[in-house]
């Protein structure tokens, strides 16, 4: 139980970067023969430290853009397939983002990508991981206009400080040539390096609607690819689901 303290104050005294205090407040008390406070000075400690990681989730949240209402919370999981599920479960633990791991998630609009892309998001951010969370065009045109004023390899750089960037509906890229090319500028910058998550109603083999060019395509897909998990939210649409029960009820 000594030990466990002593070490637990250390880790503690580490983590707040106070290493004089970690080397000596637990001598000092012994010495002093207070070495019964010591479990009220962990306690407070505790304290300090849930209060910094509340902030720092806080300032996390903030700044990853991701929809307040797009939680694990507040979607139906039980319209997913198990096996889907399970593999949303492990992403919410973060472990991809060690390894520069993408995710991809395929599937018509209205089948739950977006909120599951979101919710990942948040699941993270709860974890302590930075994330950005945006539709596609939006940091298109903001790499576009970076590009105008030639500041494109420090926004690049700026993107870098997130762990994971949560690319919402690709498909709808407005694909003019200075649009695509930031955007594999991006997948390029990131791959084995940071992790994208990326949502798309369109699948690989309709990618040509959005790099228009075959090389640019082929080469995307294959950046994206090598380190991956595919989402398939082979599902009925959340929206033509609520329609049709509202529907039937409503003849009842």
């Amino acid at each position: 139980m000594k030990q466990a303290a002593e070490h637990r104050l250390a880790e503690l005294c580490s983590q707040f970067r106070l290493p004089t205090i970690g080397a000596e407040l637990h001598q000092r008390l012994d010495r002093a023969g207070y070495l019964d406070a010591l479990a009220t000075v962990i306690e407070v400690f505790e304290m300090e430290a849930e209060d910094r990681r509340q902030r720092r989730v806080q300032r996390l949240l903030t700044s990853s853009k991701l929809p307040a209402g797009k939680t694990f919370e507040l979607f139906e999981q039980t319209r997913l397939p198990s096996a889907l599920r399970k593999q949303i479960d492990q992403l919410a633990t973060g472990d991809f983002l060690a390894n520069a791991t993408n995710v991809l998630c395929f599937g018509l609009p209205g089948t739950g990508k977006s909120h599951v892309a979101a919710a990942i998001g948040h699941s993270l951010v709860q974890r302590g991981h930075s994330v950005l969370f945006t539709p596609t065009f939006e940091l298109v045109q903001h790499l576009l206009a970076a590009k105008r004023d030639l500041e494109l390899p420090r926004s690049l750089r700026k993107l870098d400080n997130f762990e994971l960037i949560v690319l919402d509906d690709i498909g709808y890229v407005k694909q003019s040539a200075e649009e695509i090319e930031v955007l594999f500028t991006l997948l390029a910058e990131r791959y084995e390096r940071r992790s994208l998550l990326i949502t798309s109603n369109l699948v690989f083999n309709e990618w040509d609607q959005i790099f228009k060019n075959p090389m640019t395509t082929a080469a995307a897909i294959d950046r994206l690819v090598h380190h991956s998990v595919i989402l398939e939210f082979s599902v009925q649409s959340y929206r033509t689901d609520t329609a049709k029960k509202r529907q039937t009820k409503s003849r009842s």
